[in-house]
């Protein structure tokens, strides 16, 4: 489990089959999770300089690998007693977005990001939704696309400062919005109790 909150921008040395090579200063074990703008993966090496990943057939068909070039995010995983500052992130992508337009609105800015009409129900207006693994707040809900605000720090240090029109970007949906999707879309309506309700509330 991840937060959302990018600890180091790390370097890419090499993509190859289904390696990727990191430069980094975080020092993780083999076999830890660690978030790669936004996706889980696994570390099968450590090297002087940094360690390297392993992406399987599955992950590389639903995230954007034309990112993994230059500066990537890196999250760890989470450990038992950490702080918790952004959202509940799985580090599962649900999809690729695409920035439709970047607009400087004085002391923040306006992104808008398209995807597939079927993802917006999992795009929640004051919700949380993780690109790139960056941990965000969703202000609008279109048909077919969402608006960020994006504050000037978070634009500096992440891979937001060279997203453009057209540009990629993994995403990854509100974990809540789909469960609660799948209990409601897998059990008869006439059969959910007071007690299901319950449940489900409790989850947020």
């Amino acid at each position: 489990m991840f937060t959302g909150l990018i600890r180091e921008m790390a370097t890419v040395k090499s993509y190859n089959s289904n390696t990727l090579a990191l430069k980094a200063k975080h020092r993780p074990k083999l076999g830890d999770s660690i978030a790669i703008n936004g996706a889980c993966l696994s570390v099968v090496s450590i090297e002087p300089d940094g360690f390297s990943v392993e992406l399987s057939p599955e992950t590389q068909k639903y995230i954007a690998l034309e990112r993994l070039n230059g500066s990537v995010h890196i999250e760890p995983a989470m450990m038992m007693g950490d702080r918790f500052e952004g959202h509940i992130v799985q580090g599962h992508i649900d999809t690729i977005g695409t920035v439709k337009s970047i607009s400087n609105s004085g002391n923040s800015f306006d992104v808008i990001i398209s995807v597939e009409p079927k993802f917006i129900r999992y795009i929640v207006p004051k919700g949380s939704i993780c690109i790139d693994g960056v941990s965000l707040t969703v202000n609008d809900v279109q048909s077919d696309s969402f608006r960020l605000t994006i504050i000037p720090i978070t634009m500096k240090e992440t891979l937001f400062a060279t997203y453009k029109k057209g540009s990629r970007v993994n995403i990854e949906t509100d974990m809540f919005a789909r469960y609660i999707e799948h209990i409601l879309t897998h059990k008869n309506a006439d059969s959910i109790s007071w007690d299901d309700v319950d449940k489900i509330s409790s989850m947020y």
